[in-house]
This record gives structure tokens, C-alpha cells and sequence, in this order.
């Protein structure tokens, strides 16, 4: 029986029998993300630089009933990234999500700014997402469809004086590349997009956002009066992932609590 036009609303955000890969799975935001994903239906392969790490995503997402898998990976590495697509075709046989989560920040004054540290957050954050997407374009340019969602920041939409002249850049690096790929590989039915949160509670924003003096700098900036929660990212993500996006590729979208409204 044919579905009704209701029911196939209600089915947009339905993922059930999809598989993603959700890199950085050992961070909070990458966890959210992963367990969000499943929540709604997906198969999750979640990566870290080690399987130790991974264990606890491994067991949110086992725990809502789908499949997940563990692989070791930099993501700056190209025979790592190319080890994880392996592995994800040999267990579930295709990749229909990518969600590029995995990214570092470093904060210093520019004029003092180690170039070692620059480095390395480029090597992560710009470098690690284009070679994820890369190798997962490639698989889906061949399914002939896909969804990849790259994670940005408000930092790339305004510069902040708490010394961000590496990660500033880096996630504008992120948003130019999501609109290049968008641009390129929509022929391929494959839809390339953005989430970009402010400034988001987890361990490595702890010693802004438990300094009175730097956390007022933070949330003057955002008009609903807090910083975010990785739980506030996993609506934006599930909505890229899904049927509900299908026209929607080339497109940032901030989950930043008015931040970039004024």
C-alpha cells in the first residue's frame, strides 16, 4: 500500500537503516552526535586515536538498539582515514552519512602564537575534514548519494579577542570547503553542509567557561544568555542527515544562540 502524503512526512527524519560515521567519537560533542544519530535509526562507526576512548560512545549507542564500530584513526593521516572507509564498507557495506566532528582548538595571543599549535590545528581541523571527506565522497560519489555534514564555529563568522588566530581560520577554512563540495558534488546527489555552534560546554572550554572574567566575554556575545550544549547540536545534525535536507547542500547553519544575528 502506497503511503499517504502524512506518512511520508513523518518518515523525513526517519534514519533508520543508514549507516554514519561520526569522527572525534571520543569527544562530547562527537558522542552526542553519534548516539543522536542512532537514536533516529543509523548504524554509527565512531572514531578516536584510540579504541580505549571509544568505549563508552560504543556502549550509548549499543544501548539504542543499533550497531556500532570502533576504529582507530587521526584523522590528518591519509592511510588512516582510508582505513576507516575500509572498514565501515567491509562491516556494513556503505556510508550514507559522514559527520566530520573530530577538531582541536588552541588558544594563544597571535603575536606569541607557537606555530607548532597552528599547525596542528590545521592539520586536524582543515586538513582532517577535507581528507574525511574526500574518502567518503569518493563512496558516495559511486552510491550516487550521501550526506556529509562538516562541523564549524561561530569563529569562523567573527573574530574574538580570547586569541583564536588559528581556530578562527581554520573553521572559515571548514565553511569555504562545505560550500566547495556542495558545489562539486551535487551532480553526485551527495549534500554537503554545515552546523556551527558558539561556544559549547566541554572539557576543552572549561578553563574559559569556568574563568568569570573570559566567560562574560563569551556570553555577552550570545543573546539567549548561555553557552551551548552538545544536546543542542544533535536537531541541526539529524535534519542534515536526513530526507527532511535533501534540497539543502552548501548551506552553514549556526546553532549559536543568536550569535551571528547582531
Amino acid at each position: 500500500m502506497a503511503l499517504t502524503k502524512a506518512e511520508e512526512f513523518r518518515k523525513l527524519f526517519d534514519l533508520e537503516g543508514k549507516t554514519a560515521i561520526v569522527t572525534g567519537g571520543a569527544g562530547v560533542l562527537g558522542r552526542t552526535l553519534a548516539v543522536g544519530l542512532a537514536a533516529y535509526g543509523c548504524d554509527v562507526v565512531v572514531t578516536g586515536r584510540t579504541i580505549a576512548t571509544l568505549e563508552e560512545t560504543v556502549r550509548e549507542i549499543e544501548a539504542t538498539g543499533k550497531k556500532a564500530l570502533a576504529v582507530p584513526c587521526d584523522v590528518s593521516k591519509k592511510e588512516d582515514v582510508e582505513n576507516l572507509v575500509k572498514q565501515t564498507m567491509d562491516a556494513f557495506g556503505k556510508i550514507d552519512i559522514l559527520v566530520t566532528s573530530a577538531g582541536i582548538a588552541k588558544r594563544h595571543p597571535a603575536e606569541d602564537f607557537p606555530i607548532e599549535d597552528f599547525d596542528q590545528v590545521m592539520n586536524i581541523n582543515v586538513r582532517g575534514t577535507f581528507l574525511c571527506c574526500q574518502a567518503v565522497g569518493r563512496v558516495m560519489k559511486e552510491q550516487k548519494r550521501g550526506k556529509i555534514i562538516t562541523v564549524s564555529s561561530v569563529r569562523a563568522f567573527s573574530g574574538h579577542p580570547g586569541g583564536y588566530a588559528a581556530y578562527g581560520p581554520s573553521k572559515g577554512a571548514v565553511n569555504l570547503l562545505t560550500k566547495q563540495l556542495a558545489t562539486e558534488w551535487a551532480k553526485y546527489n551527495i549534500n554537503v553542509n554545515a552546523i556551527a555552534p558558539c561556544i559549547f560546554w566541554t572539557p576543552l572550554t572549561k578553563e574559559v567557561l569556568e574563568n568569570d572574567q573570559l566567560k562574560e566575554i563569551f556570553l555577552s556575545r550570545i543573546p539567549m544568555g548561555r553557552a551551548a550544549l552538545a544536546d543542542d547540536m544533535v536537531g541541526a545534525t539529524v535534519f542534515l542527515a536526513s530526507a527532511a535536507s535533501d534540497f539543502i547542500t552548501g548551506q552553514v547553519i549556526y546553532v549559536d544562540g543568536g550569535t551571528t544575528a547582531g
